[in-house]
């Protein structure tokens, strides 16, 4: 797992705390420039889903995926500014551009001190401690699946599906190693699990997230969505159990314990969690902030640590923050900010705005908000959202539980739909792939149909 807890970083529902507004909006009525008829908003779009097809067969053509959604993202805001200066409008699309590079900037932040605090852990031997507990209950593959999806389920909700993400894909690859069934299994349902888990609280998901704060929906009414959040995990986990390896993991004879300071590292992780949860609860300030501080808990610690073993003459003791930072794996990183930027392009362009028209205007809610969510895995699921909450469609509360529901758990439906996902697909590289993740869209496609109907049966009273 060397790179691959580097790679960790990505991840939030939480983290995605620093999107609630994409550009576009940035862009009032009288700057906005409709480019969905002309000529480069279509070849936007073409850039768009050549970058998009590179992505899905980078394991084949051994291409990073950064690369070419860095490209496309250049190439779409290069075409927009020929757009806009030629209409004089340049300075509507710089403030936009400047807003996400803010909003990203403020993400990139809050990932780096939690992959920071993932690398120390795993430094501390924190991962490989809690394989050997496990390994030791003498679990099968197929109960450790269970366990681990289950964990991911109630984590999802409580810490945000990212940092869910980040934490059980580490544990998957501590306990699965050697067993490569097994680990793209494990990191599937972990996607599967953490996405579903975070759409019944209010600040589990970024779209729930949005939809809490513009006042939608209160903090309660969001428990409504647990039993099809269940069930929306439940469904492909069944079906995907019978695949998963028999067996047990191998010990593999050597016992690991944790190196000084390891549960002191897991409290400051906690800590540093609660401290974002506080400074955007109660002082209104970026998490990222908390995070920073958190970070700071780390480095004093660090700090710490590094004093004794020198007085004790004990390196072992110590441990490198900084060091631990330098592992963060910058193609994942890179990639997010290639997809944020080209998503967010194409809204400048006017496309998911028109699309969120012809939803809600023609088709109606209870379709509309159904297929927002399969939209919304294949072109992000936060605009969408943003666009959706923008046009405030008169809704009952039911259909804003619906529409909280499918991008929440519709973002499972391929790996690069959620934050989850992309975690994952940077954590673990060789295992858990784009093409790997989609052998199981039907079963997690059954899943998210079950999920709908379930609500559509429980809340039916709501709709």
């Amino acid at each position: 797992m060397k790179r691959a807890t580097g790679t960790a970083w990505s991840l939030a529902a939480f983290a995605f705390l620093t999107l609630l507004a994409t550009p576009a909006h940035a862009l009032d009525a009288a700057q906005r420039i409709d480019l969905t008829r002309h000529p480069i908003g279509y070849l936007t779009l073409l850039i768009f889903f050549v970058a998009y097809g590179f992505v899905v067969v980078e394991k084949a053509i051994q291409l990073r995926k950064s690369k070419p959604v860095m490209l496309a993202a250049g190439l779409i805001w290069a075409l927009l500014g020929i757009a806009y200066a030629m209409n004089g409008e340049s300075a509507a699309l710089e403030a936009a551009a400047k807003h996400v590079i803010q909003d990203y900037g403020e993400l990139m932040l809050f990932l780096v001190v939690a992959i920071t605090y993932v690398n120390t852990m795993q430094e501390r031997r924190v991962f490989d401690a809690l394989r050997t507990k496990l390994v030791s209950l003498g679990l099968s593959y197929r109960q450790l699946f269970w366990l681990v999806g289950g964990l991911a389920f109630v984590f999802g909700p409580i810490i945000d599906n990212l940092t869910t993400a980040l934490v059980m894909g580490a544990v998957v690859v501590a306990v699965g190693v050697g067993n490569y069934q097994f680990i793209v299994l494990g990191c599937i349902i972990i996607v599967i699990a953490a996405n579903a888990g975070g759409v019944f609280s209010p600040f589990g998901d970024i779209t729930s997230l949005m939809v809490w704060q513009k006042g939608r929906l209160s903090f309660f009414e969001f428990f409504h969505l647990f039993l099809p959040s269940l069930v929306n995990f439940l469904v492909p986990a069944c079906f995907m159990h019978f695949s998963v390896p028999k067996g047990t993991p191998d010990s593999g004879g050597e016992v690991k314990s944790l190196k000084t300071g390891g549960a002191v590292v897991i409290w400051l992780f906690v800590a540093t969690l609660a401290t974002a949860v506080l400074f955007k609860s109660v002082f209104n300030l970026p998490p990222a902030l908390g995070m920073m501080l958190g970070l700071g808990y780390l480095q004093m610690y660090a700090y710490l640590l590094q004093h004794i073993g020198r007085r004790r003459a004990d390196d072992s003791i110590a441990f490198d923050s900084f060091r631990e930072m330098r592992r963060v794996e910058w193609d994942t990183l890179l990639f997010f900010f290639g997809i944020i930027f080209a998503v967010a392009g194409l809204d400048v362009v006017g496309y998911l705005a028109q699309l969120s028209h012809f939803l809600y205007v023609d088709i109606g809610p209870t379709v509309a908000n159904i297929a927002v969510g399969v939209l919304g895995a294949a072109f992000d699921n936060i605009p969408l959202m943003f666009a959706v909450l923008t046009m405030n469609p008169e809704m009952s509360s039911g259909q804003w539980m619906l529409v909280t529901l499918s991008t929440g758990v519709g973002g499972s439906l391929v790996s690069i739909g959620s934050a989850a996902g992309v975690v994952l697909m940077g954590l673990v590289r060789n295992h858990y792939t784009f093409l790997n993740h989609l052998r199981w869209a039907w079963a997690i496609g059954l899943g998210y149909v079950a999920s709908i109907l379930t609500h559509l049966w429980v809340n039916a009273a709501l709709m």
